[in-house]
Parts: structure tokens; sequence; C-alpha cells
């Protein structure tokens, strides 16, 4: 099947899109395996759901942009290939559900024609970049980030540095001291700052959520803003050397920072700096500078005022453009259907900034609207269903898809967080104006509601009784934000059934209005009276011996519960053989010429490095020898390997190949390591081939993704 690609878009995409292709008709008539398929779609976007024979598509938006357009092609796509409906997520990216494999190049072409990629919106790469959505607009900026956040996230995408890392690096900025961004549980953290007239960023690194939650540390206290692209290309180009492949529970840069501490990973990004493209990489700050509109007034009386001033309270701001408001816009389970996305860009269009942010508690903010068009806008919202007060307030739940659709989620979480946001407005409707409880819910562990990061939180478990399995919940306390933007982490509780999370909740919110002192913070409040407190307020509702019937089901759903955990789309075991793995080092070698042709000397000595690595791993695996990082299969590649008759010379295999960490990426070095990766690779099919005559045949290996 031949596919036509928009000329319009750029090559790099048209190329992307039709490897796409190529490979999904490999894989059909099973020509590529299915765990080496699922390592090579997650990058481009591409991820299995819970329901067999269909995908996710996540949609990649840095900083969470989208424009009208934009947005009313992403509507039109999901009608066409999916449900009709948009989920917003965490990560200020959109997901589409239930789209067929076989479209999703066509998909994937329609987005770019309207410059919107799916490129390294999963897999182990560098994830979509996020920054407070309130970015050039946040009357307490000290500058805005939105340019960074753009340089940064174009400097990375298709870079050879992180297309096959151990694991994912997410990257945040925050737009101001209180770190609404969160980067204190990122890989990488950007907190905006000026000194002595000189724009930069406070930097922190190896922050992460999930079953092992970790704070960032402070790497710089100040970075000069023009250093932050060459920083964090050499944390990365360290992170892909040093980091763990072989154990995914431990392949996180905050594993890394843990294992070696923040003074030698320090000093080993400090040695990649000769080999970076520049020391220093100026930023064009008028890249995503939005053109203030001027719209026609247009009078509406509202028909119900009392909800219209509910409404302008929780949802609107006064911009820093002290002339126009910011509106923020609450999405219940950050889902959206086609025809109401398309509504809200026309509307957008037509009477505010063409720049529309997905914010990470899965709202949308809406920039430069004019006070007197709030009447408008409420009206118009209010017909769209997106006019609900009390945005980002306890009311505003956060909520990942849970097992609707991800094979990793234990429970159900979007019914749940419809069942708690109505017990909220009927029972606490006060809290509709409290911005400093946040809860926040997921499916399994691994974070994607960002429980850890909740004053009250809540991730899927399961509990046995009597042979049978309850849904249940892990309830964590004390995450977040503080006021004044000091980050926590939640602690573990307890674990009750999901259907007693309500009660739970209840209780929690009820404590906290009878016990804690006057202004006292939540997180304040819970550290004061300590985690046994709330453990003990709790236990009644752990009590299995009274379980109802309807308690061995989960919400949303009228049969028993069974718990079905898929294998995630992160990790798999795979089979593979040595040839395969060759040909994986001659593509990257094949990339490095392609470098080199293009005068890109910079990437060209990446992949060389890479080939070198993969052919080093190829030949360890074949005399069964097995390596957890790249620098372990160099050091181990020396040893058992190097100074044999088939490989022995003048230099030390680790010290050949780590000469790219040392030079500056200069054509003649360039072309002189990529001799030396050619030279090396020919060895090896040599070394190979000598094998294959002893052996008789391929040699089958276990290995998986986060192999170097």
């Amino acid at each position: 099947m031949s596919l036509s690609v928009n000329q319009s878009i750029s090559p790099a995409a048209q190329k992307d899109i039709i490897e796409l292709q190529k490979r999904i008709e490999k894989f059909e008539q099973g020509e590529i395996a299915e765990d080496k398929f699922k390592l090579y779609r997650l990058t481009r976007g591409v991820y299995g759901q819970r329901q067999t024979g269909v995908q996710m598509i996540r949609i990649k938006l840095p900083y969470g942009k989208v424009t009208p357009r934009q947005l009313i092609t992403i509507a039109n796509v999901s009608d066409k290939y999916a449900t009709g409906n948009l989920h917003l997520t965490t990560r200020q990216d959109i997901q589409l559900h239930f789209v067929k494999l076989k479209d999703s190049p066509a998909l994937w072409a329609d987005l770019e024609a309207s410059d919107v990629t799916l490129r390294e919106a999963c897999g182990n790469t560098v994830r979509n970049v996020t920054a407070s959505p309130d970015a050039g607009i946040n009357p307490n900026e000290p500058f805005d980030v939105t340019p960074y956040a753009h340089a940064l996230t174009h400097f990375f995408l298709r870079n050879p540095i992180c297309q096959d890392m151990g694991r994912k690096v997410k990257i945040a900025f925050a737009s101001d001291s209180t770190d609404s961004a969160m980067t204190y549980f990122h890989d990488i953290g950007f907190i905006p700052l000026v000194k002595d007239g000189i724009k930069g960023f406070k930097v922190v690194l190896g922050g992460g959520l999930g079953a092992q939650a970790m704070f960032a540390q402070t790497a710089h206290s100040f970075l000069p803003a023009t250093e932050i692209i060459p920083f964090s290309e050499a944390v990365i180009r360290v992170f892909d050397r040093y980091g763990e492949r072989a154990n995914r529970s431990k392949a996180r840069m905050k594993f890394l920072l843990k294992k070696m501490g923040l003074e030698q990973l320090m000093k080993l990004v400090n040695e990649e700096r000769k080999a970076l493209k520049g020391y220093h990489w100026p930023i064009d700050e008028t890249i995503g500078r939005v053109e203030q509109p001027n719209p026609p007034h247009r009078e509406v009386e509202v028909s119900n005022p009392t909800a219209f001033e509910n409404w302008k309270r929780t949802n609107t701001f006064v911009q820093k453009q002290t002339e126009f408001r910011g509106i923020w816009v609450r999405v219940p389970l950050g889902d959206i259907n086609a025809e109401t996305a398309r509504k809200l860009a026309g509307l957008v269009e037509q009477y505010a900034a063409h720049d529309i942010r997905v914010t990470a508690n899965q709202g949308l903010l809406i920039k430069y609207v004019k006070p007197g068009l709030l009447p408008l806008f409420f009206q118009e919202l209010t017909a769209l269903g997106l006019a609900k007060a009390g945005f980002d307030s306890t009311h505003d739940i956060t909520s990942c898809p849970g097992s609707d659709t991800c094979n990793l989620a234990v429970t159900n979480s979007t019914a749940l967080s419809t069942t708690l946001e109505q017990m909220l407005e009927n029972d606490f409707e006060h809290l509709i104006n409290e911005r400093n409880i946040k809860i926040k819910i997921s499916g399994c562990m691994n974070a994607c509601g960002q429980h850890m990061a909740a004053n009250i939180g809540f991730h899927g478990s399961s509990i046995k009784h009597k042979g049978l399995v309850v849904p249940a919940m892990q309830v964590v306390i004390g995450g977040g934000l503080s006021p004044s933007g000091e980050g926590f982490i939640a602690e573990k509780v307890i674990k009750l059934p999901t259907k007693r999370i309500p009660n739970a909740l209840a209780l929690l919110l009820t404590a906290y209005e009878k016990e804690a002192e006057e202004g006292e913070y939540f997180n304040d409040y819970f550290q004061r009276v300590g985690k046994m407190h709330f453990y003990h307020l709790l236990k009644p509702l752990a009590e299995t011996d009274n379980l109802t019937s309807a308690e061995f089901m989960d919400w949303g759903k009228q049969e028993q519960f069974v718990p079905e955990i898929g294998v995630g789309e992160c990790a798999s075991v795979m089979l593979d053989v040595i040839g395969t793995i060759i040909e994986e080092a001659q593509e990257r070698l094949d990339w490095a010429s392609d470098g080199l042709r293009e005068e890109a000397y910079a990437d060209a000595i990446y992949n060389a490095y890479s080939a070198f690595v993969i052919g080093a791993k190829a030949l360890l695996l074949s005399v069964d020898i097995k390596c957890n990082t790249q620098i372990g299969i160099l050091e181990s590649f020396e040893e058992h390997l190097g100074q044999t008759e088939d490989f022995g010379q003048a230099k030390s295999f680790k010290t050949l190949v780590l000469q790219m960490k040392s030079q500056e990426p200069e054509k003649d070095f360039a072309h002189e390591y990529f001799q030396s990766a050619n030279s090396f690779l020919r060895q090896v099919r040599t070394f190979r081939q000598k094998q294959l005559q002893s052996e008789g045949k391929e040699k089958l290996v276990i290995s998986d993704f986060y192999k170097a």
C-alpha cells in the first residue's frame, strides 16, 4: 500500500512517515519480530493499548502549546482514525485511542501538515518538554521561558544521542520560583532567574515519581541561559553511557545520580564539554512570541450571574499584560470530544491569542482575552460544557486513563475520579476555592496520574480476600507544591478497597478542617500530626470482614474484579540473533555517514560511537558476556576481546572509542573517527564469520530494550 505524503511537510517528517509505513508492512509480513517493532514504533508515538489490535497515539505538543488550527486538525484526525475523543495528559500531550496500526502513518501525515509531530512522544527518548502553561503571561515570571523550552525541544528531536537510551528523560521549565511545572520530580528541571542583568536558570537533576520517588538535586544555582542546551546534552550523553540498561526498574536518571552522587555525575558532565556542538547556544527569543489579538467587542448578557462570578473568580486571572485576562478551562478527566474541540478552537481563533496551552492537570489555558469578552467566553464555554468553576482546585481531580486503555493499570481511575468530584461538589462545595489541596489518581504505581505529587493521592492496587481479589487503592498523603513552591513527595499510608475511597477522602478533608491550625498548609498539618494519625483514622475502612458484593467490583464495572495486568509498553524481553545486532551497528554507521555528508559532525561522531558500542555488544553476547551499561561494554570488550589477535591495537579499545568525548566535533576528527568505527565493524563481521564457521548456525541470545 502506497501512502501519499503531503510534500509541504518537512523532509525529515516525510522520511519518518514513509519509514513507519514500511516497518508496519514488514512487521505484518512477519519480517520484523514483535518486540523489535515495538521498540521502533514507540519512538514514533504509537503505543499498544490494553485492547488487542488497536493503538494509542500520543501527539507531542512541546510545552503544551497548540494553535486553534492545530487543534482542529487533531480533532479531525480523531474523527477520521480514532474515537472522536482527545485526551489531555499530565505531560501536556494529547492522546488518541483505538487507532488501527495500519492507519498510524496516514494519521501522522495529516498531523504534520499542521506542524504537529508524533516523533519521540514515547519510548527511550527525550519525552515532551513541559513548561508552566502561563509562561509568557505570568505576572511574576522573570522572563518568558517559552523560547527556551522550544529551542531545547527541537535540539533533541531526532538527535542521535537520545534515540536509544536506557530509559526516557523528562525535562520541565517553570515560569517562576513557585515551580508550577514541578521541576523537582523531573530528570532535568529549569527555574528562571535574572542575575546581574543576565538571564539564566536554577537547574535541578535526577528527580522522579513512580514506585521509588526521589527529589531532584540542584546542579546549578544559576546557569546562564545560553548554556542550558549544552549542559543538557552533556547530561544526556553521560546518562546514555553510564545509565543502567538491563534492569528497567533502575534505569532512570535518578538511580544513576543516587549511584554515583552529584559530584561525580557533574564531573563526568563537565568532561563532555569539549565534544559538544558548542559551549554556548544562543536562543532566539522571538520564538513563541504571541501576537496580541484585537477582536471585535461582542456584548453578551450572562444567563446565570452567580455561576459567572464563581467561574470568573476561580478560572480567570489578570495577565502580566494587564489589559488582558487568561482563562483556565477545566476539562473533567482531560477528555474533550472532537466537535467540542473544533468549536472551542473557533472561539479562540476569533476572540483570543492563537496560543492554547494544555496544562499538567489535564486542562487548557486560553490567553489574551479582553475583560469585556469574559461574559461571551463564559456563555460559549457553558454551551460546550467547559465552564465548570474550580480549575486546579480540590474539586479538579487529575486522573490517568487507568484500566480503560492502559496495559499496566490495575484498577479504573476515571470512574473513581468522576465519583469523587461529584462527592466534593455535594459535600465539600466550599473547596472549589481551595487551590492548595490537590487530588490525583493513577491506575498503578507508575504515577502517570502523578499521585505522588498530590496532597492526597491514590494508585491502583488489589487486596486478596478468601480466594478472591478486591480492587483497591493505595492511599498516599503529603505530596505536591506548597504555596511558596516547595516540592513534596507523598508517603504511603494505607491500602483500602477502592469502593471505600470516597469515605476515605471525606474523612481526610474533615479531619483537616477540624484539626489544622489557622492558615496551616495541608502538608504542614500532615507532617505535624504524623503519618500514623492518618493510618489509624483510615484503618477501620481497611477491614475486610464486612465486604459487600459490590466491593468485589471496580468502579464503572458490573462484573467481579479480576486483575489483568499486561506487559508494559516501556519494557520487554526479546530473543535476538547476533547478526541482527551487528546490522543495528551498521545502521548507526550509515547514519554517521549521512552526518558527514551533511556536515553535521557532532551527530556523525555520536552515531559512529553507537556503532562501536553496539558492535562490541554483539560480540560480547556471542561469547556469553552480558553488560548493563555502555561503559561496561567498552570495559568488558577491552578485557575479553580487545587484545586478541583479531582486535589487538596500539590504543586500548576503550580509549579509542572514548576519544569522542575529548575531541571537538570538527571535520577532520569526525572523518577519522568514522573510519575507525568502519574498520572496527569490518573486524566484527570477520570475527563473527569465523564463529559461524565453527558453530554452524546463528546464536540466539536473550536481550531487552535496555541493553546498550
